[in-house]
């Protein structure tokens, strides 16, 4: 496992950072920059995954930073039913949607694995250093062994 020292370092991050860029300029062409209250909301959820993340590392221990990344786990799902409000709206095509979700999903996937690492963690202050799981990238070859 590799030691993580900051938020950035987090693969979780780096993949809701890129989800929730994507979404964004997503939201800014066609029908979908029309729709303010699902663009404003799909806006904020995704880029709530990240902010969580990164906030919760910063907290004093262990159990807020499983806490947050629960809220960002949370805000995973809300994205993805906004995707399919998006779907359903025509903003997005079906291989759009199957994309994002996808990204998503596996975001989701990825904070499972970190949480379960983190309750088994004998460190309790995570100011200090914090083990990334290498499982948390497999998930997609074991599906059976998701949340």
């Amino acid at each position: 496992m590799a030691k993580i020292n900051r938020f950035e370092e987090l693969d979780v991050w780096q993949l809701a950072r890129q989800v929730s860029d994507d979404i964004y300029w997503l939201t800014q062409k066609g029908t979908f920059s029309k729709d303010f209250e699902l663009k404003n909301q799909i806006n904020w959820a995704s880029g709530s995954i990240m902010d969580n993340i990164a906030e919760g590392f910063r907290r004093a221990n262990r159990a807020e930073f499983i806490l947050f990344l629960g809220y960002s786990s949370g805000s995973g799902t809300e994205v993805k039913s906004q995707l399919y409000r998006a779907l359903d709206r025509h903003h997005v095509t079906l291989d759009c949607f199957n994309e994002l979700y996808a990204r998503t999903d596996r975001i989701g996937n990825m904070l499972f694995w970190l949480i379960q690492s983190l309750k088994k963690s004998p460190v309790r202050g995570l100011r200090y250093k914090v083990d990334e799981p290498e499982i948390a990238y497999l998930v997609e070859d074991f599906p059976d062994l998701a949340p």
